[in-house]
C-alpha cells in the first residue's frame, strides 16, 4: 500500500520505517527541512535501537522517503497515518498538531477520487477521532465521512524497544468508523499474524489510555508501598516485592515447579517514579477527560501525586545519611527517563538534579545517550555534564544511579568498587545489592534500617 505518515517522532518514524520493511511504500512527512534531509541520508534525528540500520535498508530498497509536509507529498496515498505529538498543556491534551495534520489530510481528500482512509496513530483522548478529527477532515475536504475512511490505530511502543515492539506486537487494535477503514487496516497489517481487535475509534483510544493508566498505577502503588516500608523501618521493600511476585496470580507455576515471569513484574518494583512522553501526560489527559465527563477519577489523581513526589525521596534519604550537601560533589548517573533512549521528557533525573543543586551540591551528571538533550532541555540547573563518568567516582562524596543503563554495572568491578569505599552509593533502580559494595554506604528506596532502640 501507499502510505503517508504525518509526523516523524518516535511513533511516526518507527511506524513508517517498520511498515516499509514489511513491503509498503512509505512517505514520512515533517515540516522541518533539516529533519527531512537527514532522514533521506539515512540518519535518524532520534535514537531508537535498531532504527538506523532498518532505515538504511528501506531507503536502499526504495520503499521509504521523507518529504516536507504538503498536499502534493500525499499524492497517491491509500492510507494517511496521523502520528504527531499530543503534549500536555496545563493538564490537558494539546491537539494543535493533530488539528494541523487533519486539515492537511482534509485538503488532500478534497480532490481525491480513489478510496483513502485517515488513521489517527497519535495518542488522543476518547472522542477525538470521531468528533474533532472528523470535523476537521470534513471542513477541509468538503466531503462527509464515508467518502473517506476514518479510524484510530493506537501504538504500544516502548521507547528503546520500539522497533522490536512494532515488528513483533502482542496485539494490534484496529479502530474504525466505516467498514472500509477496517478493510484498509487489515490490509495494512496483513503481514502480522498477532491478535487483531476490531473496535470503534473511541474504544481504540480508551484501550491505549487504560493500558498506560494501569501500568502507571502499578508503578505508583509499588512506590507508595516502598515509602511506607521505609517509614516503618527494618523492612527491605525488595524482599517484600519478591514475596508478592511469588503469588501464582502474578507468576503462574508450571507443572514442573518452574515459574512464568511475565513482563508486568518489571512494573512491580519501586524506584524514583515514571517519566517519558507517555505515562505522565496520558494519565493527566485521561484524568482531565474523566472529570469533564463527571467522573471523579480519584485513583488517577493519586497516581500522579505519588509520582510527582517520588524523585524527592532521593534527596531526603541522602540528607539523612550524609548530612548537609552544600559544597560536596555528587555524581548522578543517568538522565534519560529509562535506558536505551535519549528521551529526557518528564525524567525523574531532572527533579533529582534540581534538588541536589538547590541544596548547594556540586553536581556532575552523565548519560551515554541523553546528555545533549538534558543540557538543551535543562539549562537552568547549572549542572556539569561529563562525557567520562568513571574518573568522577573518586571525586564524588556520593554517586546516585537514576537510570538503569547496563554501562553503570561497571561500578561493582575493580577499581571502581574500591573507590566507593567510604562513599555513598544511592541505587535508585536497584541495579546492585549492598553486598556488592563492602565499605560503601549503600542506599536505596524502600529500605531504612531499624534504628537500635534503648531498652
Amino acid at each position: 500500500m501507499k502510505v503517508g505518515v504525518i509526523g516523524t517522532g518516535y511513533v511516526g518514524l518507527v511506524s513508517g520505517v517498520c511498515l516499509a520493511a514489511k513491503g509498503h511504500e512509505i512517505k514520512c512527512l515533517d515540516v522541518r527541512r533539516e529533519v527531512v534531509e537527514r532522514l533521506n541520508r539515512g540518519i535518524p534525528h532520534i535514537y531508537e535501537k535498531g532504527l538506523e540500520s532498518l532505515l538504511s535498508s528501506v531507503l536502499a530498497a526504495g520503499r521509504f522517503r521523507a518529504e516536507i509536509a504538503s498536499v502534493e507529498a500525499l499524492k497517491g496515498c491509500e492510507v494517511i497515518l496521523i502520528a504527531v505529538g499530543t503534549p500536555s498543556t496545563e493538564g490537558r491534551i494539546d491537539l494543535s498538531q493533530v488539528e494541523a495534520a487533519s486539515r492537511l489530510a482534509g485538503s488532500y481528500l478534497r480532490n481525491q477520487t480513489s478510496p483513502c482512509s485517515v488513521i489517527v496513530k497519535s495518542t488522543v483522548v476518547p472522542g477525538t477521532t470521531d468528533a474533532a478529527v472528523r470535523g476537521w477532515l470534513e471542513a477541509e475536504s468538503g466531503r462527509k465521512m464515508g467518502d473517506f475512511g476514518l479510524g484510530m490505530n493506537p501504538e504500544f511502543l516502548r521507547e528503546g524497544e520500539a522497533v522490536e515492539d512494532f515488528m513483533t506486537p502482542d496485539r494490534i487494535v484496529l479502530g474504525g468508523e466505516t467498514p472500509g477503514t477496517w478493510d484498509a487496516l487489515e490490509k495494512l497489517y496483513e503481514a502480522w499474524s498477532c491478535e487483531k481487535l476490531r473496535v470503534n475509534s473511541r474504544t481504540a483510544e480508551m484501550i491505549k489510555y487504560a493500558n498506560n493508566a494501569i501500568l502507571a498505577t502499578v508503578i505508583s502503588a509499588s512506590n507508595e508501598l516502598a515509602n511506607a516500608a521505609a517509614a516503618i523501618g527494618g523492612i527491605d521493600i525488595y524482599e517484600v516485592m519478591a514475596g508478592v511476585h511469588a503469588d501464582k496470580r502474578w507468576s503462574p507455576l508450571l507443572p514442573d515447579g518452574e515459574r512464568i515471569r511475565p513482563g508486568i513484574l518489571t512494573y512491580l518494583w519501586p524506584g524514583c517514579g515514571f517519566g517519558g512522553s507517555c505515562f505522565p501526560k496520558d494519565v493527566q489527559a485521561l484524568l482531565a477527560k474523566a472529570r469533564d465527563a463527571g467522573a471523579e477519577a480519584a485513583i488517577l489523581s493519586s497516581v500522579l501525586r505519588v509520582n510527582r513526589e517520588q524523585p524527592h525521596q532521593i534527596l531526603a534519604i541522602l540528607k539523612r545519611a550524609t548530612g548537609p550537601l552544600r559544597g560536596r560533589r555528587v555524581l548522578v548517573l543517568g538522565l534519560a527517563f529509562k535506558p536505551e533512549t535519549d528521551d529526557v521528557r518528564e525524567s525523574a533525573s531532572r527533579t533529582v538534579l534540581a534538588d541536589l543543586a538547590g541544596e548547594g551540591a556540586l553536581v556532575m551528571a552523565h548519560d551515554p545517550m541523553a546528555a545533549d538533550n538534558a543540557r538543551r532541555s535543562w539549562p537552568e540547573l547549572g549542572v556539569q555534564y561529563v562525557s567520562e563518568w568513571e574518573p568522577c567516582v573518586a571525586q564524588a562524596a556520593a554517586v546516585v544511579v537514576v537510570t538503569a543503563w547496563r554501562e553503570y554495572l561497571k561500578l561493582r568491578t575493580s577499581p571502581l568498587r574500591e573507590e566507593l569505599r567510604g562513599r555513598v552509593l544511592f541505587d535508585a533502580r536497584r541495579l546492585f545489592s549492598k553486598q556488592d559494595f563492602p565499605g560503601a554506604v549503600y542506599l536505596t528506596i524502600g529500605n531504612r534500617p531499624l534504628e537500635r532502640q534503648t531498652p
